[in-house]
């Protein structure tokens, strides 16, 4: 069975211009067990608005941890 995380993401359109210049790699979210999970910022992309990144997410990790799915969820 995949682990999922419910979390808020917001990212800044600085922080994602700064993804596309290759600067950044990774974004570390907080879901809302409290745990900390570090994610490839590439999965956000299709997410990116105007405003940068804003939204309830639903991650999905394989039983090894690896990512399965990343929704946005509002």
């Amino acid at each position: 069975m995949n682990r999922q995380y419910l979390f808020s993401g917001f990212i800044s359109t600085e922080k994602c211009q700064q993804f596309y210049r290759g600067e950044i790699r990774y974004v570390i979210v907080t879901a809302d067990s409290g745990e900390r999970i570090q994610l490839a910022f590439k999965h956000f992309k299709p997410f990116i608005s105007q405003l940068g990144i804003r939204g309830r997410f639903l991650l999905t990790l394989t039983n090894n941890g690896d990512f399965f799915s990343l929704e946005k969820i509002n």
